[in-house]
């Protein structure tokens, strides 16, 4: 026997209604303020979906560290695995997955590079530690032993033992202007709300529209 009472009742599907927002860029600041006060680690944690150039697809977990309307900019070494695919096919695909709050947001767009300028920024940011790995590790290369990679940690860390730590050559980072926003919330039995917003190009307007879960 199927217990349908639930399902004739579900609470309602427009509770709290994010679904009337005009704008995703707002509705994702509204979002990434509840997750900063929800989510016990990296609420700006996101996968990163880029493609080799066999049109195999990629995936792996960054951290975001800047959004505007311009779009969304995390760092790395330029010549990782991700930094050769994305001078290859400059596209990427993002989701943020917030499980405390049931909530995900999937961004897809296009890529380039940041200024050096904002690259020298935020390295001077970054702990001095997380400076000097940045100089020891050839991200994404054959490492022989972990003793090698350590040693090469102390050769910069002496080097730059006193001092600011300079930003290394091959590290920079890349901001995708987003071109399609999906925005999901957890409903019960699986009546998920789910919009969409697209636009053709960064500079164009707009487009919502609701999607079946």
């Amino acid at each position: 026997m199927t217990d349908t009472t639930s399902i004739k009742h579900p609470t309602p599907l427009t509770s709290g209604d994010f679904t009337a927002a005009e704008e995703p860029f707002a509705l994702f600041g509204d979002w990434f303020a509840e997750a900063v006060k929800a989510e016990p680690n990296d609420p700006n944690a996101m996968s990163l979906a880029t493609v080799d150039a066999d049109g195999l697809p990629d995936a792996r977990m960054v951290l975001m560290k800047g959004y505007d309307a311009a779009g969304f900019v995390f760092y790395s070494h330029i010549a990782s695995q991700k930094g050769h695919e994305l001078a290859t096919n400059p596209k990427a695909a993002l989701l943020f997955h917030w499980k405390s709050l049931r909530r995900q947001v999937r961004i897809r767009g296009n890529v380039s590079p940041v200024t050096e300028a904002e690259a020298d920024a935020y390295f001077a940011t970054r702990p001095k530690q997380a400076q000097i790995g940045a100089w020891a590790s050839k991200q994404s290369q054959p490492l022989e032993s972990r003793f090698a990679f350590e040693q090469a940690i102390a050769r910069i860390a002496a080097k730059y033992i006193v001092g600011e730590v300079p930003r290394p050559a091959g590290w920079s980072g890349w901001r995708i202007a987003p071109i399609q926003f999906e925005f999901w919330h957890d409903r019960p039995f699986r009546l998920h709300d789910r919009i969409e917003f697209r636009r053709a190009a960064p500079d164009q307007p707009w487009s919502k529209t609701r999607l079946y879960p």
